[in-house]
């Protein structure tokens, strides 16, 4: 079983890039969905929407009382009753009753009532989350740079300010156009009556698409392309509308199950479901991430070995000194990644090696060289690969003398061959 998966992996990821039509495309097409499908399987997003979901029991009240607490200024809060009755609705029967639970659990959150205490608690667990939510993001988008702390506390307030505002004026919108008398009278054609139902029921999950096309796009520390976002906010959409109509009736088929844990079968579907959301919206954030950074699809588990981090640092070095001596724009990571055959996380390492010792810079979705082709040594190139980390781990080994000798012999061999040449000297014997 093993070997077959193998093939197919290999297949997918690695001998789709070359081939032609007609499967070529189809093979490449299915390299994201099998990637998000890996990632899947594996435990770091379940994990991460566990943890999420979790969080969100303890949030979602202080969440929707600050969003009320503006929608009433706006006029528009009527409407939230609403759109929690259309969240909760994968979960059956129980949906109408928990919005109402929720939306009384929000009239009784009263600074009279809840004291200094309670409030610092309530937005503690607000702030908590939403921290929990950047950090999954960052995570997907291999980040490992927050943001700093006072542009965070700026951007999470826009969050909880701007939200409910969006939501009014969507909603307002929504129902002023529904209620239009050029509204009425298309729906009184007939041939238009049917095909405004079904874009009346399409309307939900447009924006539902839109809202995690939204969170893709500000929730992480990094620069995301509208069209990777837009993949990830569409795909997760989907996915979110099937998922909601397979657990509805799988809820709606379970009385037995239902019966068996009386008053705790709401809070165990509405757990799952909280679940299941958290995991369909993390599951979108690694399509977006694919999409814009397709070297990352392979699977890179396996570590590179040292011979093969050697070949790959010089090329790396090679590729970008042919570049500067012909005035090119410099070599993005995912052309790098694909002309090397190298997965998205060596390549990182290396770049991260090679950009410590001054060789090269990246930034701004690009990798140039670090200074001047003639002042770079060969030899450098081979001490970052190496690296301090490598060098100590060699010293605290203890080898038979023999094969001491043997290694330093190699190592004199190694720089005999790459002493006094440049980077510059080695392109233009080339």
């Amino acid at each position: 079983m093993a070997p077959l998966l193998k093939r197919i992996e290999h297949g997918v990821f690695v001998r789709s890039r070359t081939l032609p039509p007609p499967w070529g495309p189809v093979l490449r097409a299915l390299r994201f969905p099998a990637a998000v499908l890996r990632d899947w399987l594996g435990t770091e997003l379940n994990v991460r929407a566990m943890s999420l979901a979790y969080s969100t029991l303890l949030s979602i009240v202080p969440l929707i009382a600050f969003s009320i607490a503006i929608l009433k200024g706006l006029g528009a809060h009527p409407n939230v009753a609403a759109f929690l009755d259309e969240f909760f609705q994968p979960i059956g029967r129980a949906a109408p009753e928990l919005a109402g639970h929720v939306m009384r659990f929000v009239g009784n959150l009263r600074g009279d009532v809840l004291g200094t205490i309670g409030l610092v608690f309530l937005v503690i667990a607000v702030v908590s989350t939403m921290r929990k939510v950047e950090a999954s993001f960052n995570a997907i988008w291999r980040i490992t740079k927050p943001r700093g702390a006072l542009r965070r506390l700026a951007e999470y307030l826009g969050v909880v300010v701007v939200s409910p505002a969006l939501l009014a004026t969507a909603l307002g919108l929504l129902a002023a156009a529904h209620d239009s008398p050029f509204a009425r009278w298309l729906h009184a054609m007939l041939p238009l009556q049917w095909t405004f139902s079904v874009l009346g029921k399409a309307v939900p999950y447009v924006v539902v698409m839109a809202v995690f096309t939204t969170m893709y796009v500000l929730i992480p520390n990094a620069r995301v392309k509208p069209v990777a976002a837009i993949a990830g906010g569409v795909g997760a959409g989907v996915l979110w509308a099937l998922v909601g109509r397979i657990y509805t009736a799988l809820i709606v088929g379970s009385s037995g199950l239902i019966a068996v844990y009386t008053s705790f079968a709401v809070v165990l579907t509405t757990l799952i479901w909280l679940y299941l959301s958290w995991l369909i919206l993390l599951v979108g954030a690694q399509l977006a991430f694919y999409v814009q950074n397709p070297q990352y699809l392979r699977d890179e588990r396996r570590a590179v070995a040292a011979g093969a981090r050697e070949r790959a640092a010089f090329s790396i070095m090679y590729c970008l000194g042919r570049d500067h001596r012909d005035a090119g724009d410099g070599w993005s990571p995912a052309r790098l990644a694909d002309a090397l055959d190298l997965g998205g996380a060596a390549l990182d390492r290396l770049i991260e090696d090679l950009g410590r010792a001054g060789l090269l810079a990246a930034g701004d979705g690009t990798v140039r060289l670090g200074r001047d082709p003639r002042t770079i040594r060969l030899a450098e190139v081979l001490d970052a690969v190496h690296g301090p980390l490598a060098a100590q781990t060699a010293a605290a080994a203890r080898a038979a003398a023999p094969a001491d000798a043997l290694a330093r012999a190699l190592e004199r061999a190694a720089r005999d061959v790459l002493a006094g040449r440049s980077l510059a000297d080695w392109i233009a014997s080339s």
